[in-house]
């Protein structure tokens, strides 16, 4: 297959970015990595009119910490976030969610933001997103806005992205030292979309969790936070009684669905097995 017609342009500022996509409205598309848009392009399910690229404006491959917070810029390829130290240091659960992330060939050219714009329900970075309590940041001519990670994602494949606006950068929180993290999925088997998976952070103080921040995806038209699984470990022990009570909270938060790979039981089964499983490995030494 080979997509319909389009138009090719390339600024090199996001200024020009902008620019462009208020010019061509809803016509248009940003192609950073292209490793979800260009096959659904072949497919001819997404039909743009225009590609608006940024793989010239070198302003948004940066990676930075900002207060509290550790910016990705909306250039910046997951192989080279995977591997930098600074996203090691300052979100460990970044870094050990991104080799999940696709093949080393599609992380080479995949964007952090470009997943997240994407908004798959079967990825892990929107679930780390809500995980780290992220900010999205969208530009637009008419200037910048944040916008958290549970609006941000809307419901698959919808985000709130308006028309005109770019995202140009990923805020997440940085993790304190004294925090533990995990990404646990399943997938079937070899180099595919995994079935269900689930991102947990968690800190403790004298024995007592204090924190607790759990995410999850594959079970949902959307990554979602297990509010009520975090409830169930703040101010416990993190015992076996304790995350019993957040296994069970999560298996009734969530209302997947079936499909080739797995029926709605056994993805809401396994988003208790994984949240057992994540923080038991991650709170070991």
């Amino acid at each position: 297959m080979k997509p319909a017609p389009f138009s090719f342009v390339a600024p090199e500022s996001l200024d020009e970015v902008v620019e462009a996509l208020a010019r061509h409205g809803d016509d248009a598309r940003i192609l950073a990595g292209g490793q979800s848009l260009v096959p659904l392009m072949n497919l001819r399910l997404a039909r743009p009119e225009v590609l608006v690229s940024i793989n010239r404006c070198r302003e948004l491959d940066y990676i930075a910490v900002s207060d509290d917070r550790l910016v990705v810029g909306a250039l910046v390829r997951q192989i080279d976030a995977e591997t930098d130290p600074l996203v090691a240091a300052e979100c460990p659960l970044l870094a050990q969610a991104l080799p999940y992330v696709g093949l080393p060939a599609t992380r080479n050219r995949g964007t952090v933001c470009g997943s997240l714009a994407h908004c798959d329900p079967l990825a892990e970075l929107p679930a780390v997103a809500l995980a780290l309590e992220a900010e999205l940041v969208l530009t637009s001519a008419a200037g910048e806005r944040r916008v958290p990670a549970h609006d941000f994602l809307v419901a698959e494949m919808t985000t709130s992205i308006d028309e005109g606006e770019v995202l140009s950068a990923v805020a997440f929180k940085r993790q304190d030292p004294s925090e533990q993290s995990a990404l646990a999925e399943v997938s079937n088997g070899g180099h595919v979309f995994p079935v269900g998976g689930v991102a947990l952070r968690w800190a403790s103080e004298e024995g007592v969790c204090v924190m607790a921040r759990i995410a999850a995806f594959g079970v949902g038209s959307v990554a979602q936070r297990l509010t009520d699984a975090e409830a169930a470990l703040v101010g416990s022990d993190l015992g076996p009684a304790a995350i019993a009570a957040a296994v069970a909270a999560a298996r009734s938060a969530v209302d997947p669905t079936g499909d080739i790979a797995a029926d709605a039981d056994y993805r809401r089964h396994l988003v208790g097995v994984l949240v057992e499983r994540g923080l038991l490995e991650g709170a070991a030494p």
